[in-house]
């Protein structure tokens, strides 16, 4: 399948000419310093997020004047009821009442530039423009599964699953967004423990706020998620984790910052400017010593409405699985920045997460996976606005090379097809 998305080649220009005006500053400046972008086209947008503490990098960045320090001080950050909601009020755009963009799925991006997941398959063209967090997603299951053992390994509630199906009943596991992050995780989890995610259990859309009450009442038997959700249903003794995501594939990407093509195209120097003031967040929240206070910000009723309590431990890598498991590691806590290599958009982690949704049935087999990529993932911005901020770029570029799973499974972005002929389970012929 051919890819066909707008022409970049107005953009492409405008990206141009702010890459001049960046070399130009730089060199203008002492010591080759720069702390803005050219001035942005416009002073604000709309930037929409999920109760998620991956959306911390915004919340942080309008609570600490970030927006305003670089030349956009009327950006708005509005809380979404649901991922599908998200998407709806994209569409729209803030012209419209809806959004420009903000903290989504990093699968998103693709679902909705080719349209798969949008109203009458229409495409909504869109930039990934920054990865916003690592890892410390959760994979939860109801207590009543605990004397399975099941953790790492789906394998034991194999049996369990089977034996509801027999007897006529349905085995409701959670996700908040069709072919999104937690999705592909449950999905994989799930296959990589001999479960098919298409025949053994009955996938259900829940938004993540809502996980831990539909838990509560008997709604699911598992659910993937963020944080806080996971922790939060610990501290209730509802359920227990099972695993976090980055024990499935360490140091994974989650969330990203993503615009609407248009908005993006119209405003590049806008668009660096918003860029900056993100990743001066994403710094300020992956430094240890701001965790505190950060749990404390976005816990608060206009954020998440959340208890620290519930924030705290795993944005620190201190985790109370439930079953009786704690776990205090620092690797395993959530990630904003490690030097730039989180925020980074590597093309190659754009290229797993199109082969997955391929895998499952979500894209078609024969999409051009590289067209779609060049298409939405803007690196080449996220390099300028590195620039603005006197960070060096040494070392990024289109791949991360190739990442291992926890079941020792492998992808080379050269050859993602060597990938998907080694999984067993996979929806697609």
């Amino acid at each position: 399948m051919t890819l066909t998305l707008p022409s970049r080649r107005t953009f492409l220009k405008s990206a141009a000419n702010l890459a001049a005006t960046v070399a130009a500053a730089k060199l203008a400046l002492p010591g080759g310093a720069w702390a803005a972008t050219a001035t942005p086209e416009v002073t604000g947008c709309k930037l929409g997020y999920i109760a998620l503490t991956d959306s911390a990098p915004l919340i942080i960045a309008s609570e600490k004047g970030l927006f305003a320090k670089h030349g956009m001080p009327d950006v708005l950050v509005e809380k979404q009821a649901s991922w599908g909601a998200t998407r709806d009020n994209m569409a729209l755009g803030a012209a419209n009442g809806g959004i420009d963009g903000g903290h989504i799925l990093r699968p998103k991006v693709h679902l909705y530039a080719t349209g798969s997941v949008m109203q009458n398959n229409q495409p909504l063209p869109m930039y990934t423009l920054l990865n916003l967090n690592e890892d410390c997603q959760g994979l939860s299951v109801a207590q009543a599964h605990a004397e399975t053992g099941v953790g790492l390994d789906s394998s034991p509630l194999k049996e369990v699953f089977a034996a509801k199906k027999a007897a006529g009943a349905e085995v409701p596991v959670a996700m908040t967004f069709p072919g999104g992050t937690h999705d592909l995780w449950m999905r994989y989890w799930l296959a990589a423990g001999g479960i098919d995610p298409t025949k053994d259990v009955d996938l259900i859309v829940v938004p993540p706020p809502q996980m831990v009450a539909n838990m509560k009442v008997g709604n699911m038997e598992a659910f993937c998620v963020g944080e806080p959700w996971n922790e939060q249903l610990v501290n209730q003794g509802i359920g227990f984790t099972a695993a976090t995501t980055g024990e499935l594939w360490k140091l994974h990407p989650e969330k990203v910052l993503g615009m609407r093509a248009d908005w993006v195209d119209a405003n590049p120097n806008a668009t660096v400017a918003l860029m900056m003031a993100v990743m001066e967040a994403q710094i300020w929240c992956d430094d240890a010593a701001n965790k505190d206070e950060m749990a404390e910000i976005v816990g608060r009723r206009q954020w998440y409405n959340v208890p620290v309590a519930d924030i705290i431990g795993r944005i620190k890598g201190d985790i109370n699985y439930g079953n009786g498991r704690m776990v205090s590691d620092p690797s395993l806590a959530m990630k904003f920045w490690r030097g730039g290599a989180t925020s980074f958009p590597w093309k190659s982690l754009d290229s797993w997460f199109i082969t997955e949704n391929k895998r499952w049935g979500y894209l078609p087999g024969d999409l051009d996976t590289k067209a779609l990529v060049d298409a939405t993932n803007r690196s080449d911005l996220w390099l300028l606005a590195a620039a603005g901020l006197g960070i060096d770029t040494a070392g990024f570029g289109d791949s991360r090379g190739v990442e291992t799973f926890f079941d020792g499974k492998s992808f080379d972005p050269a050859n993602p097809d060597a990938y998907l002929d080694s999984l067993s389970i996979k929806a697609m012929a």
